[in-house]
C-alpha cells in the first residue's frame, strides 16, 4: 500500500512550536518534491511549502516565509516541517503532499496526499 504517513501534530500555545514529520510507506521519495497543504474550515486551500527531490529548492508560502522550514531525508524516505513562532491562523489540518517529478509543486494536482494531521495554536 501506497502512503504518506504525517505525525508531529497536536496543540500548542501561540508562539510555540512543532515539527511535522511525513514518512512514505510503500514507495521511495527519492523522485518526488514533497511537502505540505493546509486546510482550515471557511479558508482556502494553501500550499505552505515543499521541496524538490533533491533539496536544492524550497518553496513557502508568504505567511510561513522565516517561520517554518522544510527539509528531507531521502535517506530515512522522510520530510519534516518545522514551524516556530506558531500563530492562531495556522491552525488547520496539514496534510502531505508528493509530486512525481520532483522538480514542483502544484497544489491542483497531487500524486500522493497523506491523511492529514491537526495543528491547533490555541488563543
Amino acid at each position: 500500500q501506497l502512503q504518506l504517513v504525517e505525525s508531529g501534530g497536536g496543540l500548542v500555545q501561540p508562539g510555540g512550536s512543532l515539527r511535522l514529520s511525513c514518512a512514505a510507506s510503500g514507495f521511495s521519495l527519492d523522485y518526488y518534491a514533497i511537502g505540505w497543504i493546509r486546510q482550515a474550515p471557511g479558508k482556502e486551500r494553501e500550499g505552505v511549502s515543499c521541496i524538490t527531490k533533491g533539496g536544492g529548492s524550497t518553496n513557502y508560502a508568504d505567511s510561513v516565509k522565516g517561520r517554518f522550514t522544510i527539509s528531507r531525508d531521502n535517506a530515512k524516505n522522510t520530510v519534516y516541517l518545522q514551524m516556530n513562532s506558531l500563530k492562531p491562523e495556522d491552525t488547520a489540518v496539514y496534510y502531505c503532499a508528493a509530486w512525481w517529478g520532483g522538480s514542483s509543486c502544484d497544489t491542483t494536482w497531487v500524486d500522493y496526499w497523506g491523511r492529514g494531521t491537526q495543528v491547533t495554536v490555541s488563543s
